[in-house]
């Protein structure tokens, strides 16, 4: 089933969080030497130029089993690693540090964005197949990262600076060493694909858990959008909770919370350890009412494409918006002070104007699920 080939990713958790657990305890080079590597630049030509320092982070989900247990396979309710041979990828977030290291954007993408997949060998390297409009998701499945990072780059006309790459162990073991994620949803769930049943309510989900809840998109009638919603809910949740019961400041804790992502994620041949520890130095300030999380504005979630087929389609002004402000590392959100009354002496409150409707980690995580 394609619920089945599912994943969301706690973004911040392999980007700023585990760098930022790293500084303070631990030899990053001893740990840098057990993260696997993928080279997913070396090919790539005609990039966007870098107009800031701030940095692009490509993070991406794949379904790979390896690292599961036969009782998570079974609490799960997905294939081995022998059935579900290869790895996908239906998650896609771009994660924007400021230049100051004091902000961060991360921006959903739908995995049916239409988009154009530049010319590309075909799998048996010798082809070469004519650039086309396709869906973002098919851009991971024809040539893995680098025609992924390839298409984004070509679609936003930003660069990306780094990829990580987290699988279903990495996520699961991410949870369980936060002893558990809050959850609130103001409806029932009871998806029979991803077989998570909750009531309404509050609840501290588990690693498998977890998996199943941000996989979960069949019970509301709002498929991948109302998915990408309780991902960017579940973003905030991960960031309050790690940033407010000690995580960073305990020793025991962080030791058991690298453990279980490094030895699961994949990153860039370029990211080196010195770039890790210079940018958790770099973030230390960083804090949950700081990370914005948002989707790239949409014009039609039900778009259609003959030869392509259901799509989502971008709203081209506001996406455009969206991508000069990360380019330019300038602000998501403006505050437009309006012009004072005559009868009045009082200074105007700033009208605040967020046109892509983004959410705080610091926001209450119950009242953003519909």
């Amino acid at each position: 089933m394609k619920s089945t080939r599912r994943i969301q990713i706690i973004t911040s958790l392999s980007l700023s969080v585990v760098v930022l657990a790293s500084v303070s305890w631990l030899s990053l080079g001893h740990l840098s030497g057990r993260i696997d590597r993928i080279s997913v630049f070396s090919g790539l030509e005609d990039r966007p130029e870098k107009t800031s320092k701030a940095l692009n982070y490509l993070l991406v989900g794949s379904d790979t089993r390896e690292g599961l247990t036969k009782a998570e396979l079974k609490a799960l309710r997905v294939g081995s690693t022998a059935t579900a041979a290869g790895g996908r990828s239906d998650t896609m977030l771009l994660v924007h540090i400021s230049k100051d290291r004091d902000k961060a954007f991360i921006v959903s993408f739908p995995r049916d964005s239409l988009v154009t997949i530049p010319a590309h060998l075909n799998r048996d390297g010798k082809t070469e197949i004519p650039a086309r409009q396709n869906k973002l998701n098919a851009a991971f499945s024809f040539g893995g990262a680098p025609l992924l990072i390839e298409t984004i780059e070509g679609a936003t006309n930003l660069k990306i600076d780094h990829y990580i790459e987290v699988n279903f162990a990495g996520f699961a073991g991410i949870v369980n060493a936060l002893g558990g994620i809050e959850v609130c949803t103001k409806v029932d769930i009871d998806d029979p694909k991803s077989y998570l049943t909750l009531s309404a309510g509050t609840h501290t989900l588990d690693g498998i858990e977890a998996l199943k809840y941000v996989r979960t998109r069949d019970f509301d009638g709002r498929g991948d959008i109302g998915r990408m919603q309780r991902q960017q809910q579940f973003i905030s949740s991960v960031l309050k909770k790690a940033t407010s019961t000690g995580v960073l400041l305990n020793p025991i804790k962080v030791v058991n919370f690298i453990n279980a992502t490094i030895s699961t994620i994949k990153m860039d041949e370029n990211l080196s350890k010195e770039d890790l520890l210079e940018l958790a130095k770099q973030m230390r300030g960083l804090s949950s009412g700081n990370v914005r999380t948002l989707t790239v504005p949409i014009s039609n979630a039900n778009g259609r494409v003959d030869g392509v087929g259901s799509v989502v389609i971008w709203d081209e002004m506001l996406s455009e918006d969206l991508w000069n402000r990360i380019r330019n590392d300038a602000a998501l959100v403006d505050e437009v002070t309006p012009s004072p009354s005559a009868s009045s002496t009082a200074k105007p409150k700033p009208e605040i104007i967020d046109n892509f409707k983004t959410r705080t980690a610091a926001e209450n995580p119950c009242g953003e699920i519909k």
